[in-house]
């Protein structure tokens, strides 16, 4: 497209996640949204008035409906993701959706069919990519300075109620595979640049309620050798979030989202690796940059789906 033009947005989630891209969205240039999706009118309208976006609809067909809209990032309920992405690119429009790209391998096959067949631009949200912490180890390996020999991570929350990230009520069930447990599976094989060639896992009791497993222990190996050991709990009274330890054959390093520690938790500048400190900025930039650009960006659709066929596996072994 006209390097010059102003890519238009329409934004489908208004929630903990939906405000994030809004926040991260208005210190890029030559992009504006112009239309807000959710399923609340009204606590719609607020963000909007809010943001400065002028339409507001609870059915993203009224969205993709705009001529004017060049672009969609969805940030709806894991659920919807699939289904939503491919009719943004039946529509014509590029695509941003965020992690998971799916909850079935079936479904992300059919996501990244979708993007083959229309030939647009189709990313998913897989952060960890553009994290300042996480780019600078991927800097470290690509430049040969750091071979990767085990990850160790460390997924945890405290929400034995259905909350999202701001503590509020939530109206779907989050998922520690299909959801957590994606953005560490396809980090390690990105870091590790080899792709998985072994996964085991095991689940602790399924919560009576919800209906999922709030425990689940997986470990990962690559073709190269390298290994990863991934614990995720919903349990865990604690720090929310998600530690990373990279043990390398030169340095360990210890990434606690955008910060960066050595093995001795001595603090290590990452603020010149990116334009922004801001992962999901970033990952915003990397999306509007392939469709000023006419490529395929840094985790399209295409480059994750290994992420998910190991998920996919990962199940079938819980099954």
């Amino acid at each position: 497209m006209n390097s010059s033009k102003t890519i238009k947005v329409a934004l489908a989630g208004a929630g903990a996640f939906g405000i994030k891209h809004l926040d991260g969205i208005r210190n890029i240039d030559g992009v504006e949204v112009v239309s807000l999706v959710s399923r609340d009118l009204e606590k719609t309208r607020e963000v909007a008035e809010k943001y400065g976006i002028k339409h507001v609809t609870t059915e993203l067909a009224d969205s993709l409906a705009l001529p004017e809209v060049d672009a969609v990032i969805l940030c709806t309920p894991t659920q919807m993701h699939a289904a939503q992405a491919i009719q943004c690119l039946e529509a014509g429009k590029h695509v941003q959706v965020e992690i998971p790209m799916a909850d079935s391998l079936a479904d992300a096959e059919a996501v990244v069919a979708a993007q083959k067949k229309a030939g647009l631009v189709a990313m998913c949200g897989h952060t960890r990519r553009f994290n300042p912490s996480h780019q600078w180890v991927h800097n470290k390996i690509g430049a040969g300075e750091l071979n990767l020999q085990q990850m160790d991570v460390q997924t945890y929350f405290f929400r034995r109620t259905n909350t999202n990230a701001l503590g509020q009520p939530r109206s779907w069930t989050d998922h520690l595979l299909w959801h957590h447990a994606a953005h560490t599976v396809d980090l390690f094989a990105y870091q590790a640049g080899s792709p998985i060639v072994q996964a085991n896992a095991i689940q602790g009791p399924i919560h009576p309620e919800l209906g999922i497993a709030m425990d689940m222990s997986i470990q990962l190996k690559a073709e190269n050798g390298a290994i990863c050991t991934l614990s995720l709990s919903f349990n865990n009274d604690g720090p929310l979030g998600t530690y990373f330890r990279y043990i390398g054959d030169t340095g360990t390093y210890l990434a606690r989202y955008d910060d960066l520690f050595n093995g001795k938790d001595e603090k290590i500048d990452v603020s010149k690796v990116d334009v922004s400190m801001n992962g999901i900025e970033l990952q915003d930039r990397e999306f509007f940059a392939a469709i000023r650009e006419g490529r395929e960006p840094n985790a399209s659709v295409a480059q994750v789906l290994p992420c998910y066929q190991v998920l996919h596996k990962l199940e079938q072994q819980l099954n």
